[in-house]
Protein backbone atom coordinates (compact mmCIF):
# COMPACT_ATOMS: atom_id res chain seq x y z
CA UNK A 1 0.00 0.00 0.00
CA UNK A 2 1.69 3.20 -1.06
CA UNK A 3 0.62 6.35 1.12
CA UNK A 4 1.70 10.10 0.09
CA UNK A 5 1.43 13.09 2.90
CA UNK A 6 3.55 15.31 0.98
CA UNK A 7 2.06 18.53 -0.01
CA UNK A 8 1.90 19.40 -4.05
CA UNK A 9 4.39 20.41 -5.42
CA UNK A 10 4.25 24.52 -6.05
CA UNK A 11 5.58 26.16 -8.88
CA UNK A 12 5.79 29.85 -6.43
CA UNK A 13 9.12 31.71 -6.56
CA UNK A 14 10.05 31.74 -2.79
CA UNK A 15 9.55 34.85 -1.14
CA UNK A 16 12.73 36.77 -0.13
CA UNK A 17 13.16 38.21 3.37
CA UNK A 18 12.49 42.05 3.19
CA UNK A 19 14.73 43.13 6.06
CA UNK A 20 18.22 44.48 6.95
CA UNK A 21 19.13 44.15 10.55
CA UNK A 22 22.20 46.76 11.40
CA UNK A 23 23.97 47.34 14.77
CA UNK A 24 25.92 50.57 16.27
CA UNK A 25 26.88 49.39 19.12
CA UNK A 26 22.98 48.69 21.78
CA UNK A 27 21.28 50.35 18.75
CA UNK A 28 19.72 48.46 16.13
CA UNK A 29 17.96 49.13 13.42
CA UNK A 30 15.63 47.02 11.15
CA UNK A 31 15.12 48.68 7.44
CA UNK A 32 12.43 46.97 5.03
CA UNK A 33 14.20 46.35 1.98
CA UNK A 34 10.95 45.16 0.17
CA UNK A 35 8.98 46.57 -2.02
CA UNK A 36 5.78 46.99 -0.21
CA UNK A 37 4.43 47.85 3.01
CA UNK A 38 4.60 45.90 5.69
CA UNK A 39 2.10 45.75 8.84
CA UNK A 40 2.04 44.49 12.21
CA UNK A 41 5.60 44.85 12.18
CA UNK A 42 7.22 43.60 15.57
CA UNK A 43 10.54 42.42 17.25
CA UNK A 44 10.58 40.06 19.91
CA UNK A 45 13.44 39.51 21.73
CA UNK A 46 13.80 35.18 23.58
CA UNK A 47 17.20 35.06 26.29
CA UNK A 48 18.82 37.60 28.39
CA UNK A 49 18.89 40.33 26.20
CA UNK A 50 17.06 43.38 27.20
CA UNK A 51 14.87 46.15 25.03
CA UNK A 52 12.21 48.18 25.83
CA UNK A 53 7.99 46.88 24.31
CA UNK A 54 7.30 48.81 21.25
CA UNK A 55 3.47 48.65 19.58
CA UNK A 56 3.65 47.28 15.93
CA UNK A 57 4.34 49.72 13.02
CA UNK A 58 4.03 49.63 9.96
CA UNK A 59 6.84 49.76 7.29
CA UNK A 60 6.98 51.30 4.07
CA UNK A 61 9.18 50.43 1.45
CA UNK A 62 12.78 51.88 3.17
CA UNK A 63 11.47 52.67 6.40
CA UNK A 64 13.06 51.59 9.86
CA UNK A 65 12.47 50.10 13.39
CA UNK A 66 14.75 51.42 15.76
CA UNK A 67 15.74 49.14 18.34
CA UNK A 68 17.61 49.87 21.58
CA UNK A 69 18.56 45.84 22.79
CA UNK A 70 21.37 45.56 25.44
CA UNK A 71 22.70 42.06 27.32
CA UNK A 72 26.27 40.95 28.33
CA UNK A 73 26.63 38.18 25.44
CA UNK A 74 23.72 38.84 23.05
CA UNK A 75 25.41 36.56 20.19
CA UNK A 76 25.64 33.34 22.69
CA UNK A 77 22.00 33.69 24.79
CA UNK A 78 19.52 35.97 22.85
CA UNK A 79 17.37 35.43 19.57
CA UNK A 80 15.52 38.03 17.95
CA UNK A 81 12.11 37.26 15.97
CA UNK A 82 10.83 39.51 13.57
CA UNK A 83 6.95 39.25 12.96
CA UNK A 84 5.07 41.01 10.20
CA UNK A 85 2.15 40.74 7.32
CA UNK A 86 2.19 41.33 3.93
CA UNK A 87 -0.33 42.89 1.92
CA UNK A 88 -2.67 39.58 1.48
CA UNK A 89 -2.52 39.37 5.09
CA UNK A 90 -0.29 36.43 5.35
CA UNK A 91 2.02 36.15 8.65
CA UNK A 92 5.47 35.93 8.69
CA UNK A 93 8.38 35.28 10.93
CA UNK A 94 11.99 35.32 10.61
CA UNK A 95 14.53 34.67 13.56
CA UNK A 96 17.79 36.54 13.91
CA UNK A 97 20.84 36.20 15.49
CA UNK A 98 23.09 38.56 16.66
Amino acid sequence: MTRSHLAPVSDEIAYRVPWHFAQAEAHYRLRNTGAETLSGVTFWLFGSGVMPASAPATLHPGDALHLHITGSDLARDTIGIVRWFRLDGTEYLWRVSF
